[in-house]
């Protein structure tokens, strides 16, 4: 493993329309590490990732993803390369079936051959409890399903840093367990993460390190024990206090 972080984020700021969406943001990721952002909406959290992703270019200061800089679209392709994202919108091609989203990535972009792609696929699919779906199309699966089949296509780009922005936010509760067990199992494998989530156990059980975000700035960074148990500011106190509430509420009814 290598002592330089995969990925180094430094005074990173974003602005919309004159707001400061993301002011002075700086961490690192390290190789196997998963750091999961938390914090209300609009703190962020989603520009974070796009920026990361090359979707969003910052305003000012920089991204490394191996020590190299991400200055302009040339290094996009390097990004798109190693950096593999997965949305809330699971965004598959509803003509296309299981297997044709799957394979099309690797085939087309990373040019391996078919069959290759093909049984790792199957491998793969099968692990997640969807080796029956290889042939179903898009519009034949749960949003649950559709999601396990998306973060199969990331991984099989063989990314080396994963995003999950609110993967499971449109998902109905009992779906929402599907996906995370998934994204427990890829961390278990090492896989590095920077996961965008509400879901707060599952960021507890998942994260080596969580960022809380307020206002597009980082309020707290600590490890997640530390974090959801002994917060250090009263702003992430006020926001634990909000999803303690709905548990009880939720109990309640």
């Amino acid at each position: 493993m290598s002592n330089q972080p995969i990925l180094q984020v430094n005074h990173l700021s974003k602005n919309f329309d004159g707001n400061g969406v993301l002011k002075d943001v700086t961490f690192s990721l390290n190789e196997g590490e998963v750091i999961v952002v938390v914090g209300p909406s609009g703190c962020g959290k989603s520009t974070l990732l796009r920026c990361v992703n090359g979707l969003e270019r910052p305003d000012s200061g920089e991204i490394l993803l191996d020590g190299a800089r991400i200055d302009d679209a040339a290094d996009l392709v390097r990004v798109r390369r190693q950096v593999g994202m997965v949305f809330q919108s699971y965004d598959l091609f509803p003509h296309m079936d299981v297997l044709a989203n799957l394979t099309l990535g690797p085939v087309k972009a990373l040019k391996r051959p078919r069959a290759e792609v093909e049984a790792e696929a199957e491998r793969a699919l099968a692990r997640v409890d969807l080796a029956d779906k290889l042939h179903a199309l898009p519009r034949q699966l749960s949003g649950g399903q559709k999601q396990r089949v998306a973060l199969v296509r990331a991984m099989l780009m063989r990314p080396r840093l994963l995003l999950l922005d609110e993967i499971t936010a449109a998902l109905d509760p009992e779906m929402v367990r599907e996906v995370l067990n998934v994204v427990l199992d890829l961390a278990r494998d090492g896989m590095t993460m920077l996961i965008v989530t509400h879901e707060m156990r599952f960021a507890e059980a998942v994260a080596d390190r969580v960022l809380f975000l307020e206002g597009g700035s980082v309020l707290e960074s600590a490890p997640p024990k530390a974090f959801f148990h002994h917060p250090q500011t009263d702003r992430a106190r006020r926001f634990l206090d909000t999803f303690e509430f709905d548990a009880v509420k939720q109990r309640v009814e």
